[in-house]
């Protein structure tokens, strides 16, 4: 029998390493379908609900491997419904290669059933590469630099395929005049700043008696030498939330995360700086980043093209992290008082103290912190754990201690609603022997979570440890965007637009033979965490919270707070769950930079 074009494509993934793609069929791919078929299932097809689900998929694969993501769909319809998954690999900066089917060449240009312009379609999410095939010997040239560009750019690439061309005998370029060979070995590379930019670097790091340190994704291989470079400048270390597995939260001068998710003490770090070191983070709200001209700056990032954004730096070191790092650090001063780091991991230990006393506050009925906060203490330590976008990203920011050999990622950028279950599959196929827990919201839930359920029962026992926790914040509210209704907009929440029905979401996750918790009393909430990790399989744990809880900005003052009290009072005065004169006292005496005595337990 010949090999077709679709064989071919499976060998090079293959050849490439590639284990598993994520997709859904169609008869755009019905060639490449039929080739699974002859090559026994390798690389593995997981089939998603959606092909939304399978960029996603292929995303959270990515990030927590750091392997490139493959994902697959048919023509039209399915190449579209890619574009949202695409999207985040592309603004969080993750390898991730999509195959897509198109119309036979002979109907293109003939307003055919599902006949989209693709290249149009992809070249924003796909502007590195996108590129359709036409020919047998095209191929091996057109799906490596896909994967190569893929890796080289940490970003979303496109291979576009007609079905026709996948059902065409294969043949490889030959040695004649416009044929383009193609070969496989990537190498290995590193990027590393000249000796004059580490320099001037150094000399800036050294005039400082109060350094910040910011990192990101891009430090991820770096952990050892941020941690030696961070005590050798004495420095605090926030974390965008891309970064949050990057260094261990048990250290004292790590202060959290930083942004509108983030904590007071990466806040003041901030604030009070007059140092500022990035490390591979593009991080963008420069409102929480120092006044300009309060701070000099130094970045370190890979990407040339990302370097010198954000801050006014005054030394871009396009670079390596780690590498980079290496060579800084023997230029740098060690002889630096302790005040200004004693100050740091002060502020950073009383946040903590807070963030404990907020989670104890009595709600109507559960504390959606306390939920985090149960969580926290009980998380193995080889745990991954991804967020969804919503009200539950900023307790997946502020009460979750990552400590050394735990992952977790979100949206970061794009921070895109339904990306947590579809995330956490893809860890599990990254990572089939640990433990893996989603935090969801009810809204993000309901959007597509509950689907993608029948996924994970689908592929449990392909997975050694048969563990994937499904934490839900049911509120019955959008909440993250209530929030900003109320604080942001000063205006009351809009019912219409924000209110959720009520899903049974532990008792659905029973019907596909999964265990389902429902936890209503904050006094069990440990418990339902704790049967969920001991499940034999996927489990939903379900916990009713209320959704009159805030998610306080690091900056906020109690004039902000007293306001958006009020609006809630005013505007859902007829509502079953509202905010307690009560707790909104309570509320009081934890706001940000507020001393107050420990409540009675």
């Amino acid at each position: 029998m010949s090999t077709k074009v679709s064989d071919h494509v499976l060998h090079r993934l293959r050849e490439w390493g590639v284990e598993q793609v994520f997709g859904y069929p169609g008869d755009g791919i019905n060639g490449l379908l039929a080739a699974w078929g002859r090559a026994d299932d390798q690389p593995r097809f997981i089939q998603s609900r959606h092909e939304e689900m399978s960029a996603f998929q292929a995303v959270g694969y990515a990030k927590f491997s750091g392997r490139v993501g493959v994902c697959a769909a048919t023509s039209g319809p399915g190449a579209i419904h890619l574009l949202n998954g695409l999207y985040d690999a592309k603004l969080d900066h993750v390898p991730v290669v999509a195959i897509v089917g198109q119309t036979h060449r002979t109907a293109m240009g003939g307003s055919y059933q599902q006949e989209v312009d693709l290249h149009t379609l992809f070249k924003d999410v796909a502007s590195e590469f996108v590129e359709t095939v036409t020919v047998p010997e095209q191929l091996p040239n057109v799906l490596d630099r896909a994967m190569r560009t893929a890796y080289a750019r940490r970003c979303p690439t496109a291979v576009i395929i007609p079905g026709d061309v996948q059902e065409l005998d294969y043949s490889p370029p030959t040695h004649e005049f416009k044929m383009v060979p193609s070969s496989l070995d990537t190498g290995s590379w590193t990027a590393v700043p000249s000796d004059d930019s580490l320099r001037r670097a150094a000399e800036v790091l050294n005039a400082g008696d109060k350094v910040a340190i910011l990192v990101g994704q891009g430090a991820a291989g770096a952990r050892h030498e941020v941690e030696r470079i961070a005590e050798l400048l004495g420095a605090g270390v926030a974390k965008a939330l891309l970064g949050k597995d990057v260094l261990s939260d048990e250290l004292p001068y790590v202060t959290g995360a930083i942004g509108l998710l983030g904590t007071r003490p990466s806040y003041e770090l901030m604030r009070d700086c007059d140092t500022l070191l990035t490390i591979g983070s593009s991080f963008p709200y420069s409102q929480f980043m120092p006044e300009f001209g309060k701070a000099r700056g130094v970045q370190i990032d890979i990407d040339p093209h990302m370097i010198g954004m954000r801050y006014p730096y005054e030394v871009n070191l396009v670079g390596d992290a780690k590498e980079t790092l290496q060579r800084l650090m023997p230029l740098l001063d060690t002889d630096r008082g302790r005040e200004w780091f004693d100050t740091v991991c002060a502020n950073t230990a009383r946040w903590r103290d807070v963030l404990e006393r907020r989670a104890e506050l009595s709600a109507d009925p559960i504390n959606p912190e306390l939920v985090a906060r149960a969580l926290d203490p009980l998380l193995p330590d080889d745990a991954i754990v991804t967020s969804d976008s919503g009200s539950t990203a900023n307790w997946f920011a502020r009460h979750l201690t990552m400590r050394p050999g735990m992952r977790a990622s979100l949206s970061g950028t794009l921070a895109t609603m339904g990306c947590g279950v579809p995330y956490a599959i893809g860890a599990k196929f990254a990572h089939p022997d640990q433990p893996v827990v989603a935090l969801v919201g009810d809204g993000a839930m309901q959007m597509n979570g509950l689907a993608e359920l029948i996924t994970a029962a689908k592929y449990q026992d392909r997975w050694t440890d048969r563990r994937l926790v499904i934490g839900v914040w049911n509120n019955h509210d959008l909440n993250q965007v209530t929030w900003e209704l109320r604080a942001m907009g000063g205006a009351p929440s809009f019912l219409p637009s924000q209110e959720l029905p009520d899903v049974q979401y532990a008792a659905f996750a029973r019907s596909l033979g999964l265990t389902g918790i429902r936890v209503e009393k904050p006094e069990d909430v440990a418990a339902g965490w704790r049967a969920a990790l001991e499940a034999d399989g996927p489990a939903v744990v379900e916990f009713l919270t209320d959704p009159a809880v805030p998610p306080v900005p690091p900056h906020a003052t109690w004039e902000q707070m007293e306001a958006t009290a009020a609006s809630i009072l005013k505007g859902d005065a007829d509502r079953g769950s509202v905010i307690k004169q009560g707790f909104k006292a309570k509320m009081q005496e934890f706001l940000p930079g507020r001393e107050k005595k420990r409540p009675e337990r």
